[in-house]
């Protein structure tokens, strides 16, 4: 999953208990958390985005229509084995949450919570690829991660996902997709990939392995001019990223560079806090990021250290596949002229979700606010436009050539 996570104490406090038999009390105890907790304990908050307070909702709302069909199907439905009450509240809980209209707006069962926060901490099972959605609210590779079955078997960041094991994805939530994707090492997945210009989709069947995330990788380049330049890809922005840049910076300052490349091309994102932090090498005072909520309000987050990188020549390496946190990160170093974004435009992810551990291993995803860039653009559904625009071309005769590297390079011995 794509979303951009804060690691601050989120928006519901919990204190539900699930009962493990009974339809009844599985429904009552539903009923309970949509209206007792959800909206009551809420009042305030829902007060200031204009919805109903708890009381009004139970004045209003007619929940016997809930109660019929909960009734009916328990009742009536020809497989009573198929019949799982926990499946039907959490169900239940999901469509509800889904009824808002937020791809990034979830509940997760137990399965997608335990997915969720297996990749924030950088080890999983699966193929190795990010999801979200595109403009159109269709199921699209954000990024492949580097050296997975994923990126192997040749998707691209942008492909849209058609189908899993032939399971069609147009009515799955992303945690359901991400459910179906991965599974234990050794295992297959079926997916049909339609690519951008391509005349129809494809089917491409992908061994499930252990991925295992490094976010932050650091090798030295030599620009045209023969300086010396440290290269850090930033994959991701998970729970060991913070530290594994702070290893980075340490030691390309060993060998002091001349100038720095961060790649951030296939990057979806992830925490908030991490983008906030690794912008403040390289910017010495204001704000990284702003955060604004429903009503307009806007709160800045700002440089949380003292950078070891600020005066150091930088360019940022963007692509489609940069999104979220790594938007936040490119686009305060554009607003602040900090440095040249190269490549390609951006993802265009500008929401914020705030994350909740709740009862029975589930948890919850809610967009909470919108972030701009430091200047106040809200780059959702647009994306970063580069300052210096290069389309990516495979070598054929060296697959190893980065033509958006070397340029790149080129634009860094034009600041030293």
């Amino acid at each position: 999953m794509d979303p951009l996570i804060t690691k601050k104490d989120s928006i519901l406090k919990s204190f539900l208990k699930i009962p493990q038999t009974g339809l009844g009390y599985i429904a009552i105890i539903l009923l309970i958390f949509i209206l007792g907790y959800q909206i009551g304990q809420r009042e305030i908050s829902l007060n200031s985005f204009g919805v109903n307070s708890s009381s009004e909702v139970r004045t209003n709302m007619d929940f016997s229509l809930f109660w019929k069909v909960w009734d009916l199907v328990s009742q009536k439905y020809i497989d009573k084995k198929a019949i799982d009450p926990q499946k039907l509240y959490y169900g239940a809980i999901q469509g509800m949450v889904a009824a808002i209209g937020d791809p990034y707006t979830v509940f997760l069962p137990p399965e997608s919570q335990k997915n969720t926060k297996e990749q924030l901490g950088g080890s999983f099972e699966g193929v190795g690829m990010q999801l979200g959605y595109n403009k159109d609210k269709r199921l699209v590779v954000i990024a492949p991660l580097k050296d997975t079955p994923a990126e192997k078997a040749g998707i691209k960041a942008g492909d849209l996902i058609l189908s899993i094991d032939k399971k069609d994805v147009n009515n799955l939530s992303l945690p359901d997709a991400v459910n179906l994707i991965r599974g234990p090492k050794g295992t297959k997945v079926s997916l049909s990939i339609f690519s951008e210009g391509a005349d129809k989709p494809r089917d491409v069947t992908l061994s499930r392995d252990t991925i295992i995330v490094k976010t932050v990788d650091l090798n030295m380049k030599t620009t045209p001019q023969g300086r010396g330049v440290a290269y850090i890809r930033l994959s991701g922005f998970g729970e060991k990223t913070d530290k594994e840049w702070a290893e980075a910076v340490t030691s390309a300052l060993s060998n002091p560079p001349q100038g720095v490349i961060v790649d951030v091309r296939n990057n979806p994102g992830g925490y908030l806090e991490s983008a906030v932090n690794i912008g403040s090498e390289f910017i010495g005072s204001g704000p990284i990021v702003l955060q604004e909520n429903s009503v307009g309000q806007r709160q800045e987050l700002v440089v949380t250290r003292q950078g070891r990188m600020l005066k150091i020549p930088l360019v940022i390496l963007i692509n489609k596949g940069s999104a979220s946190a790594s938007e936040i990160l490119a686009g305060a170093m554009q607003d602040n002229k900090r440095a040249r974004l190269v490549g390609e435009q951006s993802f265009g992810k500008g929401t914020i979700q705030s994350t909740e551990d709740l009862p029975q291993g589930t948890g919850i995803h809610i967009t909470t606010a919108k972030w701009l860039t430091p200047s106040g653009r809200w780059i959702h559904g647009i994306g970063l436009t580069p300052d210096v625009a290069i389309e990516y071309k495979a070598d054929e005769k060296d697959p190893l050539k980065d033509n958006q590297l070397e340029k790149a390079l080129e634009v860094l011995d034009e600041q030293i």
